[in-house]
């Protein structure tokens, strides 16, 4: 398949996304398929962030959702605590699987629960030592792996598809409940 391009498309290295859009412009030339052009790749650069989160997480003995839970504690700064509903909010999950997730953190020595001071019938979660340092090193190493993801942009580039990228997800976010 002979892959069409033309002006300034013609320096530039074809990757597979260019392989299915030819493909679809020569089957289904009623189509406009131009929306492959982005999200096509967006899913595919989705899957190779997948892959390399994993990989730190996994380097640094974390699942996805223990470090989802670690960096909700790590970003809330010192003392590094917030209640199980304040990590509801910020991990989207039912408080059953929360209530769950708090348990084998607390097993691992990760984090720990004590009494919330303003509310007698509340608790507070808070990182240990042993997870402050467990999630600094996974996320030190997961910052690492998107810097070489993103290794052939420079950084207005970068800025210019963050950038992008905002304004596409910004009518998303209004509408989820989730924490940033």
């Amino acid at each position: 398949m002979t892959v069409h391009r033309s002006g300034r498309d013609l320096d530039r290295p074809c990757d597979e996304v260019d392989r299915l859009v030819t493909a679809w412009r020569q089957e289904r030339p009623d189509l406009d398929i131009e929306p492959l052009q982005v999200l096509s790749r967006v899913s595919r650069l989705a899957r190779h962030l997948d892959r390399a989160r994993r990989a730190a997480f996994a380097e640094h003995g974390l699942e996805n959702w223990e470090f989802d839970v670690l960096t909700a504690l790590r970003r809330a700064g010192e003392p590094y605590e917030l209640s199980p509903g304040a990590l509801l909010r910020a991990t989207l999950v039912t408080s059953g699987t929360m209530t769950n997730r708090i348990d084998r953190l607390a097993a691992a020595g990760l984090v720990r629960r004590r009494p919330d001071p303003e509310d007698r019938r509340g608790v507070l979660v808070s990182l240990t030592d042993a997870g402050r340092a467990r999630v600094d090193d996974a996320f030190a190493d997961l910052l690492r792996r998107e810097r070489d993801l993103l290794a052939g942009l420079e950084k207005h580039e970068q800025q210019a598809l963050a950038d992008l990228l905002r304004t596409l997800l910004v009518p998303f976010d209004a509408t989820d409940t989730g924490a940033h």
